[in-house]
């Protein structure tokens, strides 16, 4: 017989808190981009792919851990960015990171504890597993143990890294974190995702390298997650179910390697096009998992949390499910404010969801990112307890909220000779 719950039911594996942390130094793209366009090496197509890549992308802002990417002033001994020469450096891998080492943990133990104060009725002591998520760096004893000493967790907490897994390894996280709750009802998840990916950064002439400075960004996520039997005072989501599918092409197509200089990232062959051709098929097993959703079009779904891995990706996934633009705002406002911050963004997007006001709607949230491989992970989530509209609302940071669409960046048209090569790179 399933535990009953006096404020939810029946019990159901719940996302109890969902909170997001950025470092302070934020790189405006225009700027970036100038910088980008003017450094010494590139050719004429390399600077053309430069500002195409860049006006095109659908980002304002991005935040980085390195102060000295900035043009407020000098670094001495710089080791990213000659702010003098306006010249963008390259450091070996050990020394990015080693930076990863220190700046990461900050995040990391930032996220958490912003997530756990923000949990009502769990206490740091209520901890019983640790699931952390990075693709950016590596170092031992890792984030999941920095957590656990920084904000005094049990000695006894079960911790687990998910590394290099690339940008939708916040689903395994947050699958892992419902399977420890649906074996012990007991447990009490902390997931926490932190990726820096501008430590990554470097110029180049390649298609690849050029949409990746573009992108790339860094930020922090976490969630408590428990079926434990507190009262609600806020938002939340039922973890509801989760879905992996490997489409049949695209192996080559996505891919995070290590180099000398740090990690490479490759963004073709046609990566939109090969979501376009299989978003569908991957969406099946997930939706088949709830009869309720069955025979309804994919826009009856009330919200759509999408990885915003590119502004292009974003295009097609709308146009190929049939989704109105404002299902669409939760993706495209992070990206455009925080740009592609690799495992962490669709957690940046479920908070903007589960930010907003209780509507009429369902209140069903699909999920899904995309990853090396060419892998699609999806999930089903439901919000509750959301504030009417008309109600109190929960004062949240301006910070961590949305405008209006109509602010959304403006999207420049790419040159028509520019098009199939950024298009082959991901962007």
């Amino acid at each position: 017989m399933a535990r009953q719950s006096s404020s939810n039911g029946p019990m159901t594996v719940i996302l109890r808190s969902l909170e997001t942390a950025v470092p302070p130094t934020i790189m405006v793209q225009p700027q970036v981009r100038d910088v980008f366009a003017a450094q010494p090496g590139l050719t004429r197509l390399g600077q053309r792919l430069v500002g195409a890549a860049f006006d095109s992308s659908g980002i304002d802002t991005r935040h980085t851990v390195l102060e000295e990417l900035t043009l407020d002033g000098p670094v001495e001994d710089p080791l990213f960015f000659d702010q003098k020469e306006l010249r963008i450096l390259s450091p070996s891998t050990k020394t990015r990171n080693e930076i990863y080492a220190e700046q990461g943990t900050t995040l990391f133990v930032e996220a958490a504890r912003k997530a756990l104060d923000a949990a009502s009725g769990i206490e740091a002591a209520d901890i019983t597993h640790v699931v952390t998520v990075s693709c950016t760096g590596f170092f031992a004893p890792g984030p999941d143990y920095k957590v656990v000493r920084a904000l005094d967790l049990p000695p006894s907490v079960q911790r687990y890294h998910l590394g290099f897994m690339g940008c939708y390894a916040a689903f395994p996280a947050l699958r892992s974190a419902k399977a420890f709750c649906d074996a012990d009802p007991d447990a009490v998840v902390l997931v926490i995702s932190a990726e820096l990916c501008s430590l990554h950064v470097r110029t180049s002439n390649n298609p690849d390298t050029i949409v990746g400075s573009s992108l790339f960004a860094d930020g922090a996520a976490a969630a408590v997650i428990s079926a434990r039997d507190i009262p609600l005072d806020g938002p939340a989501l039922s973890l509801d179910h989760f879905e992996t599918v490997l489409t049949p092409v695209g192996e080559e197509s996505m891919a995070w390697n290590i180099g000398d200089e740090g990690f490479e990232m490759v963004l073709g062959t046609y990566v939109p096009h090969i979501i376009d051709s299989h978003i569908v098929g991957a969406l099946e097993p997930l939706l088949a998992r709830d009869p309720s959703l069955q025979g309804l079009d994919y826009s009856d779904i009330e919200h759509w949390a999408i990885h915003p891995g590119g502004r292009s990706i974003l295009d097609k996934v709308e146009a190929k499910l049939g989704l109105t633009e404002q299902q669409l705002v939760p993706a495209r406002e992070i990206l455009r404010r925080y740009g592609n911050m690799s495992s962490a963004t669709v957690m940046f997007v479920l908070k903007h969801i589960l930010d907003q006001p209780a509507s009429s709607g369902n209140d069903r949230i699909c999920s899904m990112a995309f990853g090396p491989g060419l892998t699609v992970e999806t999930a089903l989530l439901t919000r509750i307890g959301a504030i009417p509209a008309d109600g109190t609302a929960v004062a949240v940071p301006v910070a961590e909220t949305a405008t209006d669409t109509t602010d959304t960046a403006a999207v420049d048209a790419v040159p028509s000779d520019l098009e199939p090569i950024l298009s082959e790179a991901g962007a």
